[in-house]
């Protein structure tokens, strides 16, 4: 489909709940700071949110107050950039090492913790050389 914008959405609706990867915005109208910040961390999924704002106190309660893996002020909210941003969700949109961050390869790896109870044999020291 091409790029769409849905106005007048409902909290509730679909488009407003799961997380959609396509050309798509959905506009919901709230009252204030604080319903958006509660309509938006309520959602089940927190890949990536945004606030345009001239206002400090604004920006620093979006660093505080909005819960998502991704929060970009006063910019586009698509484009993490490669190295400098590391990319990942937040709640079913994710969890874990982001891509690009600095563990990010560790998600590759074979983790392996392994604990012995060396009472329950008796333990041998090595023989020495």
């Amino acid at each position: 489909m091409p790029p769409t914008v849905f106005t007048g959405v409902k909290p509730d609706a679909v488009i407003a709940r799961e997380e959609i990867f396509g050309p798509v915005l959905a506009v919901m109208k709230v009252r204030d700071l604080d319903e958006a910040f509660a309509l938006a961390n309520s959602a089940d999924y927190a890949l990536t949110g945004g606030l345009f704002s001239r206002s400090p106190v604004a920006l620093e309660r979006a660093r505080r107050e909005f819960f998502v893996g991704n929060l970009y002020l006063n910019r586009g909210i698509t484009g993490a950039i490669v190295e400098r941003q590391p990319f990942g969700g937040f709640k079913m949109s994710g969890g874990g090492t982001k891509a690009g961050g600095r563990d990010y390869l560790q998600n590759f790896m074979f983790p392996q913790a392994v604990a012995e109870n060396t009472l329950r044999r008796g333990f041998t020291p090595p023989e020495e050389d």
